[in-house]
């Protein structure tokens, strides 16, 4: 098993907190109030995971894209480069419509995007201790993001 870079895991799991954040607003109405009180609507439930999600879900596809990019076999790259896209255009269309809607449609998104990560993973194109790293995030970003959906 390759050793995820300390920078990659520190910044990932900060990448959880909004998500993290959202779920427990969710759970405790009365963290949610304040939080509407003193940091604004944008940093409550379930803003904050909805619109951070997106982002998120966003610039991991662009992270593939970056990998497909570097990709020297021209069709394996071609086909990488397309694949990396589907994630930014799920996210379009199928987030925005309800809270619930979009929860369920985000959770779609990030298991998708972790499977186009193994998928990629398999082919070689990210490093060795990507796939390690997406599965603990894409674990946790789904409870909480499940939290939204269906407490």
């Amino acid at each position: 098993m390759t050793r995820i870079p300390l920078p990659a895991l520190i910044l990932g799991f900060a990448g959880v907190i909004p998500f993290a954040w959202g779920a427990a607003c969710i759970l405790y109405p009365e963290l949610n109030e304040w939080s509407l009180m003193t940091l604004g609507s944008r940093m409550s439930a379930p803003y904050i995971q909805l619109s951070y999600g997106l982002i998120v879900l966003c610039f991991i596809s662009g992270i593939l894209w970056g990998f497909s990019a570097t990709v020297e076999d021209d069709t394996l790259r071609a086909y990488g480069l397309g694949l990396s896209c589907l994630p930014t255009i799920w996210a379009f269309f199928m987030v925005g419509d309800g809270t619930m809607n979009s929860a369920i449609n985000l959770i779609v998104g990030f298991v998708a995007l972790l499977a186009l990560d193994v998928y990629y993973n398999y082919l070689g194109m990210n490093p060795k201790w990507w796939l390690q790293l997406r599965i603990m995030l894409t674990i946790l970003v789904v409870i909480c993001l499940g939290i939204t959906a269906f407490a």
